[in-house]
């Protein structure tokens, strides 16, 4: 059994991820901005107050757990607050975490990201497609900024997890295909995963650790 610190607990993947954990035994502190908008209840959760953005406040909530999740989003899913969420809150969770010691003392890190920086079958990346809202483009950016710090870091151990292109609400199968940089792509043709699954996909790091360091991706 993993002891997990969950940001974003409340959102579309992070409630999935507190969900899947949960029925897999795992302990999690699930850490929101407001509880009181949290209101499952299970023996191995607890909810306390924090902000991902403050890295005393992620400190706090890291200290002693094994591995910390962020699944935070950007408020309404616009552009403009992802901008101020996704490379910030990687830039708090880094600095929270070699408060602690970083290195092998500090917990594992793993950060939901975005589909925007995997490559295409045409050998461009997915935010270089042609048509793209223009929100949608600057969500994607904002993540891989985000991706971007992560991967200068040397002292602290994290993984980014992507999506396909699509992902939403759906069933949980227990199935899907992993890649490193590349956009995974269905027989149906398109790039997509329920965000149930997802979660499986979360869990399943959390449990074994196998990119380490790294972003990978997952689909059907």
């Amino acid at each position: 059994m993993a002891s997990i610190t969950l940001f974003g607990a409340t959102g579309m993947i992070g409630s999935r991820v507190l969900g899947e954990a949960l029925d897999r035994g795992h302990d999690v502190l699930a850490v929101v901005r407001d509880p009181s908008k949290l209101t499952r209840t299970h023996a191995a959760l607890r909810i306390v107050a924090g902000d991902v953005l403050d890295p005393a406040s992620v400190a706090g909530a890291a200290g002693g757990r094994d591995v910390v999740v962020s699944a935070v989003g950007g408020g309404h899913g616009d552009g403009a607050g992802h901008r101020a969420t996704a490379e910030p809150s990687a830039r708090s969770l880094v600095a929270g975490l070699r408060s602690l010691g970083g290195g092998n003392v500090a917990p594992r890190l793993i950060v939901v990201g975005g589909a925007g920086a995997l490559r295409t079958s045409d050998g461009r990346l997915l935010w270089d497609t042609e048509g793209l809202p223009e929100p949608l483009v600057q969500i994607m950016h904002a993540h891989g900024a985000a991706l971007d710090h992560l991967r200068t870091v040397g002292d602290v151990r994290w993984t980014v997890i992507s999506p396909s292109a699509l992902v939403g609400p759906g069933s949980r199968t227990g199935t899907y295909r992993s890649a490193l940089d590349d956009l995974l792509v269905g027989e149906d043709g398109t790039s997509r995963i329920s965000a149930e699954d997802f979660a499986v996909a979360v869990v399943d790091e959390i449990e074994h650790g196998r990119h380490l360091n790294t972003r990978f991706t997952v689909g059907y």
